[in-house]
């Protein structure tokens, strides 16, 4: 049986390089969102080898793992994982898998796998330039809500640091009032991971910016690097009455990543978990591709 730990943040030390090797492309691969959901999920973590094993679920029967973040030879790591699962009465299952993950195990454990694609979370991904520019008849809508915001709005932008910090936080929780976090579980799930990225700000090395209008916050963003090539954006947040706001947002903090991150391609903006406002959101914007994921359940040599 592995022994797995809770999550802790000064696990993000020896996370991090396991991640940076995989260069993984989903957003779950990433500590940040490992680290902020913990509490949810219940994620524990372990090392085998030069592998980062993630391991979460609240039931004894909905336990999975993540495919292994790291380097070397995967298929003893894999192994070990498959016999935890075994000492500990459940199915292994891996989430969030990608067809190049599938690929893999299809080669190294041959007809031992079946998959099931989950479109709920599909990670959107998109071009940077293109979130900057917004160029293009599919996005003209944005930026006439832009135009509008900034027409209506003395407005300014700036990165978050910890002086405005707390602002976020207070625009946040006014927020979540006028959402009604308190009485929709999946928000309070979200708050509970959000508080989490504000708490640990500093050490879990975020990111953001925030938008203001007459000095007031009335939006902001967090995220962080993802991979080689991809930023990751963990939140947005702004106040729906206020017409242009996100697209607002949106578009001045991809061009803050773009001046700070030359060598960043894309924009990971997470998936829509079966939302249709969050889903109709993201596809608003086009992605360029998106993220697919699956989860793969161990059949043994039956």
């Amino acid at each position: 049986m592995i022994n797995f730990k809770t999550i802790e943040i000064e696990d993000k030390k020896w996370i991090d390089p396991l991640l940076v090797a995989s260069d993984l492309s989903g957003c779950h691969q990433n500590f940040g969102n490992l680290f902020a959901w913990s509490k949810v999920h219940k994620t524990r973590v372990a090392k085998i080898n030069d592998y980062l094993v993630v391991k979460g679920g609240t039931e004894i029967n909905k336990q999975g793992y993540f495919y292994p973040a790291g380097s070397g030879t995967i298929q003893p790591v894999i192994e070990e994982m498959i016999q935890d699962a075994a000492d500990c009465g459940h199915d292994f299952i891996l989430n969030g898998i990608s067809p190049e993950n599938m690929e893999a195990l299809d080669i190294l454990f041959p007809g031992q796998f079946s998959y099931e694609e989950v479109r709920d979370a599909f990670d959107y991904v998109y071009l940077l330039d293109k979130m900057v520019s917004l160029s293009g008849k599919k996005l003209h809508r944005k930026r006439n809500h832009i135009n509008q915001f900034k027409k209506n709005h003395q407005w300014s932008f700036e990165p978050i640091t910890l002086e405005n910090l707390q602002e976020c936080w207070e625009m946040n929780e006014a927020w979540c009032k006028e959402m009604g976090c308190s009485d929709d579980n999946g928000l309070k799930q979200e708050n509970c991971a959000t508080r989490q990225y504000f708490k640990y700000f500093s050490q879990l090395k975020m990111e953001g910016g925030l938008l203001r209008s007459g000095g007031q916050v009335i939006a902001y963003t967090m995220g962080e690097i993802l991979n080689s090539d991809t930023y990751v954006i963990h939140l947005e947040k702004a106040f729906r009455d206020i017409q242009g706001a996100y697209p607002m947002i949106n578009r001045e903090f991809a061009a803050w990543i773009k001046d700070r991150y030359p060598h960043i391609v894309y924009v990971n903006r997470e998936e829509d978990v079966g939302d249709e406002g969050l889903r109709k959101a993201k596809q608003s914007y086009y992605p360029d591709k998106m993220e697919e994921k699956y989860t793969a359940t161990y059949q043994g040599g039956r």
